[in-house]
């Protein structure tokens, strides 16, 4: 399939062809238009037009809403099967567990109890599930790669599904019974969770960007509603809500893992993992009866090698002065123009790249500077590995399942996303633009609360409980008559946080990226949960009594900081991208140099790499 090229000022980035009667279409939220007499080419909107008229977002295709349902099934399966890791590592099987399945025991005997199967400690649960959560995050940019370069988004997303059904059917393996007893578990168990990572690693980084391709709007247009309101149909907006839809499913999806939560507790893991691969059939279902109305973006070839080679050429003479002085020179350094200028002649074995591509790779740097501080809020979202769920050893639980109250997350997302939809509508009716870096400021703010009630209600625990600051241990007599309740503050407003802090992520990840490193700047925002596990990992040995609160201090004052710090030192990322050069920014113009000379050049780097 080919894509519709148009000249636009103000935004443009690869999406589907235009199809006008998806702009009527009234399926996305509250913010979509039903437009009247649509235009497939679109009155482009003069400056006043920008400056007073609201812009509004196209409905969704049924190739999108599709890639809404994958990821649906795909978050389902995997947070329903991730949701019982802690207990099934870290307690042993409870007394009295019915048929030695890890499920507490029937009647009075097991409302304090809780599920457990392999005995390894809470130390242990910790690193293993903060492992898995490392290379869940980590191999997307492995996966990015290849999407943007080789396979193309759709290929690596089959390719993923095939790996993790493999590792939904291992999975179930080391929670038989039979297993359990046998005192094997572990080896299956660590090899099911490694695969299921990479299946993770290579679905995660191109469905997003799969469903924002799908986009009908290239440019901003000028539309009439049937009210007679002229409105800007605009292609960021159309984005947002896009990624508003997905997230939402992402956390219908993750609302699955309440069912393996009292799976778990009442029938056996064993339950718990089957059901994720039941519903993990559903992905390949919905991948065959989509495939032939996806706009399918192509691979675009060597723009890891070229951008490697313009970051080697950046920091050789002198760069890291450059880095640090900042300005343009740095990035110009890199440019053939520049480099022709200050030595006379260029290589172009070795130099093969362009002064565009440079620009380009620029402005994937300028996205992913604001990446690197979004692994504070996953600390304070529930990311102190198993910190929270051990602050419920000592708490009051009355036969509810310990690892429940972490599955309110999904709850209040799918209830907050259309409330937070609402919002925006209103703001942007009265012409009040909520930006990008306000909306990552609100989610910070929000995280840093639920630290300070965090640390209250760990502090309360040492004060009430019989063991003092040694409280987490499980012994009985540590117990206190604190509600296991309390805790939903600590995932609650995280999890509204959420909505601001990683649907814009994911926004400027895709809208800021050239086609050809949408994959890969998109997996620079999954890799910050990689960073938060790796600080998590570190961090192990003191999360423990009588250090407890420690943690919980240092986020919320580092989540308060933080917050101010985007609008004030990335407030350049409120403003449009601009894209001139369509064709270009979709890949369709490679370097000239490659163009004439592809198969030397090619020959060149294949000696060199």
């Amino acid at each position: 399939m080919t894509t519709v090229a148009h000249a636009n000022p103000i935004l443009d980035f690869e999406s589907a062809p235009v199809d006008s009667k998806v702009l009527e279409k009234d399926t996305a939220l509250a913010h979509t238009v039903d437009v009247a007499d649509v235009d497939a080419d679109g009155r482009e909107p003069t400056e006043e037009e920008l400056a007073t008229l609201r812009k509004v977002s196209a409905g969704m295709p049924w190739p999108a809403i599709a890639m809404c349902l994958i990821e649906f099934a795909e978050r389902a399966s995997y947070y329903g099967s991730t949701g019982p890791f802690t207990n099934f590592i870290r307690g042993g099987l409870p007394d009295g567990s019915p048929g030695n399945t890890g499920a507490v025991a029937k009647g009075t005997a097991g409302l304090e109890q809780k599920p457990g199967a392999l005995g390894k400690g809470g130390r242990t649960a910790t690193a293993l599930t903060t492992l898995f959560q490392f290379l869940a995050y980590t191999i997307p940019i492995f996966g990015g790669i290849v999407a943007d370069t080789k396979w193309g988004r759709f290929k690596t997303i089959c390719v993923g599904t095939a790996v993790g059904a493999i590792a939904h059917i291992l999975l179930v393996i080391p929670a038989i019974p039979s297993v359990i007893l046998s005192g094997n578990a572990l080896a299956p168990f660590i090899i099911s969770i490694l695969i299921l990572a990479f299946a993770a690693g290579f679905i995660k980084p191109s469905l997003a960007p799969l469903l924002c391709d799908q986009s009908p709007v290239h440019h901003q247009t000028v539309k009439t509603l049937k009210s007679g309101e002229k409105v800007i149909v605009d292609p960021s907006a159309t984005v947002q809500r896009y990624l508003l839809v997905f997230y939402w499913s992402i956390n219908i999806g993750a609302f699955f893992a309440i069912a393996t939560t009292y799976a778990e507790h009442d029938v056996g893991f064993w339950l718990a993992y089957l059901l994720p691969g039941i519903i993990y059939c559903l992905m390949p279902i919905v991948l065959v009866l989509a495939y032939k109305r996806l706009y399918l973006a192509p691979p675009q070839g060597s723009v890891v090698l070229e951008a490697s080679r313009v970051t080697k050429r950046l920091f050789a003479n002198g760069g890291w002065k450059r880095c640090w002085k900042g300005g343009p020179a740095f990035w110009d350094a890199a440019k053939p123009s520049v480099i022709e200028q200050t030595e006379g002649a260029i290589d172009k074995k070795v130099v093969f790249w362009d002064d565009k591509f440079v620009d380009e790779l620029k402005q994937s740097f300028d996205a992913c500077k604001v990446f690197l501080l979004i692994p504070i809020f996953n600390l304070c979202d529930g990311g102190l590995g198993s910190t929270e769920n051990l602050m419920t050893v000592a708490m009051k639980v009355n036969g509810v399942p310990n690892d429940l109250i972490g599955n309110f997350n999904p709850l209040v997302i799918v209830i907050a996303t259309p409330l937070v939809n609402l919002l925006y509508t209103f703001l942007d009716k009265r012409r009040w633009t909520y930006t990008p870096m306000w909306r990552m400021a609100t989610g910070f703010l929000l995280a840093s609360l639920s630290m300070i009630i965090g640390a209250i209600l760990q502090w309360k625990i040492y004060e009430e409980s019989a063991c003092g600051r040694f409280a987490t241990g499980g012994d009985e007599e540590c117990f206190t008559s604190i509600s296991l309740w309390w805790q939903i503050p600590l995932i609650t407003l995280p999890a509204i946080g959420e909505i601001f802090v990683n649907v814009t992520s994911y926004e400027i990840a895709y809208t800021r990226a050239p086609a050809r490193m949408k994959g890969l700047v998109y997996s620079g925002v999954l890799f910050t949960s990689a960073i938060s596990s790796a600080i998590t990992l570190a961090l192990d040995p003191v999360l423990v009594d009588p250090y407890l609160i420690w943690p919980y201090v240092a986020l919320a004052v580092a989540g308060f900081v933080t917050a101010f710090a985007f609008p004030i030192f990335f407030k350049h990322l409120d403003k449009p991208v601009v894209f001139n050069d369509v064709d270009r920014m979709e890949g369709k113009q490679q370097p000239t140099y490659l163009a004439e000379h592809g198969s030397e050049a090619g020959e060149s780097l294949n000696e060199k790499h």
